[in-house]
């Protein structure tokens, strides 16, 4: 038998040789995982004794952190906005900068939803849900359209609605874009792929060996997203409606210049923890 705190130890150590950032945070998840305790065990009851079996589950996700995948792909979950999200090889592993994009949205949802009684909105590219139940979580009177072109990844996102009480409220549709997508919507978000296709190569191994690239790979210059949902989101507004979209932190003028060119104007902005903009609201 191994104590608790040498196992917390041990992990420590490898993923700090092995020059893991965040390394004492990720072998802590880590070990809780595969140990099912908590950081209040390891304070109480350090010489808690962890059975070979427990030691050797630990040992092999280690092992994987090492190579370089992410540590909320080896526990599968990953907290987003409060939400405790699945996450899966189909869909990107949502990240504190994405919550940007719900911070901005959120308010001007939620302001329709109380004008109106209800308000109907659209996620395109949905992945987990994180952005799509996060606003579900946020306005309960809105009712949400996910679509994502990969199945798995809308078969995660409707799990997790599932799992937060939110699938009543919440339907999917599978396809590019506005694809599946029918009458009008109050509000349209999306967190599109914005990398330039030539700079996928040099991603951190953690987004670029681990990260679907259908939903990285912006094309040539990381726009081509952009231009469908703003040539396209008109027709599927209500007056009064608005598109939330995520940006690459060098993308804001440039994706201004493409909504200004379908008829929108600037309705708000929000950065994201590096002090980047990386949210934008447009009107129409």
């Amino acid at each position: 038998m191994t104590a608790l705190v040498d196992v917390h130890a041990r992990a420590r150590r490898l993923l700090a040789e092995a020059g893991v950032e965040d390394a004492a945070l990720d072998a802590r998840l880590l070990v809780e995982q595969a140990t099912g305790t908590s950081r209040l065990d390891a304070i109480r009851t350090p010489e808690r004794e962890i059975d070979p079996a427990t030691v050797e589950r630990v040992e092999a996700m280690l092992a994987r952190r090492v190579a370089g995948e992410p540590v909320y792909r080896i526990i599968g979950s990953r907290e987003f906005f409060g939400l405790s999200l699945a996450v899966s090889k189909d869909t990107l592993d949502p990240r504190p900068d994405t919550e940007a994009l719900v911070e901005l949205a959120l308010p001007a949802l939620r302001k329709i939803a109380d004008g109106k009684g209800a308000a109907r909105a659209l996620d395109l590219g949905t992945g987990t849900g994180a952005v799509a139940l996060a606003l579900l979580q946020g306005v309960p009177q809105a009712t949400m359209l996910a679509t994502d072109i990969s199945a798995g990844a809308l078969e995660t996102a409707r799990a997790n609605a599932v799992a937060l009480g939110l699938a009543s409220r919440f339907e999917t549709g599978h396809g590019p874009w506005f694809r599946p997508v029918s009458g009008k919507f109050d509000g349209i978000v999306s967190n599109p792929p914005y990398i330039r296709g030539s700079d996928i190569p040099d991603l951190p191994r953690e987004v670029r060996d681990h990260d679907p690239h259908v939903a990285l790979d912006g094309g040539e210059d990381g726009l081509d997203a952009y231009r469908v949902i703003a040539s396209e989101a008109p027709n599927h507004l209500v007056e009064g409606g608005f598109v939330a979209v995520e940006i690459g932190y060098d993308q804001q003028e440039a994706v201004d210049a493409l909504f200004a060119g379908h008829g929108f104007t600037p309705g708000g902005q929000r950065h994201d923890l590096g002090g980047h903009v990386r949210a934008l609201l447009f009107r129409r």
